[in-house]
């Protein structure tokens, strides 16, 4: 019984649902004036009103007078209907017997039987009433809420078919752009693949000439020691050959000069020099060789030291062949030609230029 009770009140929440939403389709639909411009109805006014009128005319103005009215006339009735009945109540008690009218038993029957149908009607258009506030009730949230969920379906329908066009158009400008032949997928892939590798050799090849270079440095940097100090030594021993005054004839020459010559060979083979040669006497050219990465052939720098003729200190140097390699040596010769070191410059120009073959 409880089962098909809660089926029936289904079946009749899905009449009232429907009939509720078919209500709506219709109000909407309708394109009613009234709703969508009553601040243009509040407010319109003709040209002769003045303001008395135009606020007579407020239908809020209007319908609170209406009310008074109704109000006062219902009053009117009820003092109408009292003084009418008190009227014939009188008449009845002080006119003849024969003359007064005869209310019979039947008649007062039948007019009960007519209060109690008018009363039984009046209980179930009650009812009727009640049960549709009810329903009202029930029912409006959830038409408030289909109306809400289909309103925002119907926003983002209206924000996707802009999007569509959107993307339609920027699809037809890139289209314009970029004609025939476009790149594939599968060719975009095959390309970012060979970037990949070539990249990862690259990258291979610039950590092998990274250790490279920090060899290479750390043999420079024991090479320009040793060559340090050979200098040293050659001072010293240049020196001694002054203070003992050593003949052409005497026989500790020849292991000097062995010993000298065992330094020039040792600082040719650290530094990679090929030529030495005296242009004049007072002008030196020095021929070094940079080894290149293969497969490229060494690349060769010449260094002209220009000294003063009176004091023998350096005066300029000319370079030929760093400006193959990128280098712009005018701040190193500048700063040891200021502090009269050649053998630092040398070394300097050589550590750059091998840095930047290595790079």
């Amino acid at each position: 019984m409880s089962a098909g009770r809660h089926s029936l009140e289904h079946v009749d929440h899905g009449k009232n649902v429907a009939t509720a939403r078919a209500l709506q389709a219709r109000f909407e639909g309708a394109n009613l004036q009234l709703v969508s411009k009553v601040i243009e109805l509040n407010t319109h006014r003709l040209e002769d009103e003045d303001e008395d009128d135009i606020k007579s005319k407020d239908p809020a103005i209007i319908a609170m007078e209406v009310s008074d009215q109704i109000a006062y006339l219902r009053k009117l009735k009820f003092q109408y209907l009292e003084q009418n009945a008190k009227d014939k109540y009188v008449k009845s008690i002080v006119s003849d017997i024969d003359d007064a009218p005869i209310v019979t038993a039947e008649e007062n029957k039948e007019l009960a039987q007519v209060n109690e149908q008018k009363k039984e009607k009046l209980k179930v258009a009650k009812g009727a009433l009640a049960e549709v506030q009810n329903n009202i009730r029930l029912l409006g949230p959830m038409v408030e809420e289909d109306y809400q969920r289909v309103k925002q379906a119907t926003d983002r329908a209206a924000l996707l078919s802009q999007k569509i066009i959107e993307a339609r158009t920027a699809l037809i400008l890139l289209r314009q752009t970029h004609p025939y032949p476009r790149l594939t997928i599968p060719l975009a892939l095959q390309k970012l693949q060979d970037q990949t590798d070539e990249m990862r050799a690259l990258h291979d090849q610039v950590q092998a000439m990274k250790d490279k270079a920090k060899v290479e440095k750390g043999r420079v940097k024991t090479g320009a020691l040793e060559v340090e100090n050979l200098r040293l030594e050659a001072a010293e021993a240049e020196k001694a050959v002054k203070a003992a005054q050593i003949e052409e004839d005497d026989s500790r020459l020849v292991p000097l000069y062995d010993w000298y010559s065992a330094s020039l060979t040792l600082h040719r083979s650290i530094n990679n020099l090929e030529e030495l040669r005296s242009v004049s006497e007072n002008e030196l050219q020095l021929t070094y060789k940079i080894d290149m990465p293969p497969p490229s052939q060494p690349h060769r720098v010449t260094f002209a030291l220009i000294f003063a003729p009176d004091t023998r200190r350096l005066a300029a140097v000319q370079t030929v062949g760093l400006e193959e390699l990128g280098i712009d040596p005018g701040d190193l010769i500048v700063s040891h030609v200021q502090v009269d070191d050649p053998h630092g410059l040398v070394a300097a120009l050589l550590a750059r230029a091998r840095a930047a073959v290595t790079l």
